[in-house]
């Protein structure tokens, strides 16, 4: 995996984020989602990396980054707190501005970088995801048979004892897909207590200070200033539930532009050159 990019652990001032980076060019920095880590990218950053200097870090809480404590509202896993150790860890590695591009739970940090940080973020790409305070304001009997897993996962104690019970069976991998060594990755991340915890902690902060954050937000009329591009996986339900995507994310972010890919929910490992593709054509 990664051939020609560096592994390391790097500390910003609240955590260590262990991470990849390789390439050559412009900046981007790619955040997986649940219950993946940077590995997830393992097709797409070498085709990235052609053009672009690619980072890769595990989100805190997730895969090799170290574990935040618990604290009231979940304020250590919380999307702000996540998107300093972006900010600081890019600064570190001597870029102080890049593009952003975010899957899943991970494309919750990545907005929210744009929020705080708008003289920071050039770009800013979100997958599969809609703002989580739209989906709570949305809210009905589908959304809550189709992803109950986000009040479960916000429960105490019961989501990691489900989950450490039988990683595979919860998830349900596709290994040939992700490729041997990306699902040795996952399994070893989704069978160790500490890194469930760190994950379901993501989703308790989602449903607690993220939602706060995002109330505020709407409040003050704040938008993401850049460019954004938004892509949904046609497989996946995100276009079933909320019809018209690019119309929600247009309250948030007045520039927008986006498409649907033909793939799963894991749109880097499924089809990553469609996925490389439509980053491209935006980034450039």
């Amino acid at each position: 995996m990664f051939e020609g990019f560096t592994h390391t652990q790097i500390a910003v001032s609240d955590a260590v984020i262990n991470v990849r980076y390789g390439g050559s060019g412009p900046p981007v920095m790619l955040l997986h989602g649940h219950p993946r880590t940077h590995v997830t990218w393992s097709k797409v950053a070498p085709m990235l990396a052609r053009s672009f200097t690619v980072v890769c870090p595990d989100l805190r809480g997730f895969g090799d980054s170290s574990q935040p404590a618990d604290r009231p509202e979940h304020a250590g896993s919380s999307k702000r707190a996540k998107a300093k150790d972006c900010v600081e860890l890019m600064r570190h590695l001597g870029f102080a501005r890049f593009a952003l591009v975010g899957h899943d739970r991970g494309s919750y940090t990545a907005y929210r970088a744009a929020l705080d940080y708008p003289e920071v973020i050039s770009r800013l790409a979100v997958l599969d995801s809609v703002p989580i305070l739209e989906a709570l304001q949305r809210c009905d009997e589908r959304f809550a048979r189709q992803w109950y897993h986000w009040f479960f996962f916000a429960q105490l104690e019961k989501p990691e004892r489900a989950i450490l019970a039988d990683p595979d069976a919860w998830y349900g991998p596709r290994p040939a897909a992700m490729g041997d060594e990306e699902y040795q990755a996952f399994r070893r991340a989704t069978r160790d207590p500490a890194i469930v915890h760190g994950m379901i902690e993501d989703y308790c902060a989602g449903l607690a200070i993220d939602k706060q954050h995002e109330a505020l937000d709407q409040q003050a009329g704040r938008v993401i200033r850049c460019p954004t591009l938004c892509l949904w996986s046609k497989q996946d339900d995100l276009e079933q539930i909320y019809g018209d995507i690019l119309a929600i994310w247009r309250r948030w972010a007045p520039d927008v532009r986006g498409h649907g890919i033909n793939s799963g929910h894991h749109m880097a490992e499924e089809a990553p050159e469609a996925l490389t593709e439509a980053l491209l054509a935006f980034l450039r």
